[in-house]
Formats: C-alpha cells, structure tokens, sequence
C-alpha cells in the first residue's frame, strides 16, 4: 500500500464533540458574569485546544482580545476544566461511517494526534468505543500543539514509518500546515470544524466529503 500508517485528528474528524464544549463554555461564562454564547460560535471556534476555546469565549470572538487579563483567563481555563471533565463525551457522536471505516482499515497502524488534552482524549474514546482502533495517541499537552509538525514527527518515529509512507486526515488548517511542515501527505474533510477557512486554499493532497472516502485513499498501491 501506497501508506504504511494513517494519523487521524479527533475533534471533527472522527467524532463530533461540539455540543460537551458549548455547554461547559457556557457553564463557564455564567460563573463569571459573562454573556453566554451560541452553539455555532463555539464550532467556529474550535481546533487550537481549549485555552485558546476559552480565550475566544472571554473574548466573545474569533481574534482572542489583546486586553484579556491574564488572571482571570487562567480562572476560566480552570473553571472549564472542570465543567468539561462533567460532560466530556457525554453528548458527542461519531461522525457517520467513522466505525465502519476505521474497521475497514484495521490493516494500517493508526494514531490519534489531538490539540485536546489527554485527560480528556483518553475519557472521549473511551467513552465512544474508539481507543482500540489506534496504536498511538498523541495529545495537546504531550507537546506543541498543530499546526506544529512535531507531534506528526513523533508519531513517524514512534511507528517507525518515514514521514512519505504517512497520512494525515484532519478537517482543519491547523491539520493541513502540520501535516505539509513534517512531509506527511494530508486527506482534509470538508464536514468538520474548519473554522471558516476554505481548505483548498491550503492545498491539501486530497479532498473527501464523507469518512469513507478515505477508504481508498488510504488503501491505493
């Protein structure tokens, strides 16, 4: 096969976990006195792990604001951590035929490499059956984050696998400029969290509107 392991993005890659983070969001904003937000703001606002969530939520938009106190971000970080470790996983989903594929490709060494923290990456496959699918789980607090290369390159090293033997699936740019940084070819979907971007634009090798699109993709010789 033209690709020796398959690194797959979790938050709106394989599983749609938007919902668990609008209400801790919100959870969060009340017991501060902030004005609560929308559902959709909280999806375009999801990808760079969950300081910068937060940040935007304080902020009440996109560009985090330049006169944020520090403190009181630090204090809604800590106040998120605990309403999201309440409900993590509780309403989220598979994305469709993310099962039915990952058992499709049960042939290819496979790795989760996630912005979120661990604590929380390791309750949300649990809690959806996915943690034995993958060989590997690199998480946000591991080490930099996407669109840095370095947890692409740690997983290469970790499976043995040189970077052109690897594939990247994500929905989002930071999974697109990860991917093209540590020379690993990179499969975006269009049904994720792409916060606006149009992943075109970022020249990805391949383009796939539903999870089993990959399929062959990940399987051609």
């Amino acid at each position: 096969m033209k690709y020796d392991a398959a690194f797959f993005d979790l938050d709106g890659t394989l599983v749609d976990s938007v919902y668990d983070l609008y209400i801790a969001m919100n959870l969060t904003l009340t017991d501060l006195a902030f004005p609560i937000v929308t559902q959709k703001l909280v999806e375009s606002w999801v990808g760079n792990g969950i300081e910068a969530l937060v940040k935007r939520g304080l902020s009440g938009d996109m560009q985090i604001s330049e006169h944020l106190d520090e403190a009181l971000a630090e204090r809604a970080i800590n106040l998120f951590y605990q309403h999201y470790d309440q409900v993590v996983g509780d309403y989220s989903a598979l994305y469709q035929h993310v099962e039915t594929g990952l058992a499709a490709l049960a042939g290819i060494p496979k790795v989760v490499i996630t912005n979120k923290a661990r604590r929380f990456t390791e309750k949300l496959l649990d809690k959806l059956s996915l943690t034995s699918h993958f060989q590997l789980i690199v998480c946000g607090d591991d080490m930099a984050k996407k669109p840095s290369p370095e947890p692409l390159v740690f997983a290469c090293q970790q499976l043995d696998v040189s970077p052109a033997k690897a594939v990247m699936i994500g929905d989002s740019k930071s999974d697109i400029l990860a991917a093209k940084a540590a020379k690993v070819d990179v499969v975006a979907l269009s049904y994720g969290y792409n916060q606006g971007e149009n992943l075109v634009d970022f020249n990805p090798e391949y383009l796939c509107e539903n999870f089993l699109d990959i399929i062959p993709v990940l399987t051609q010789r």
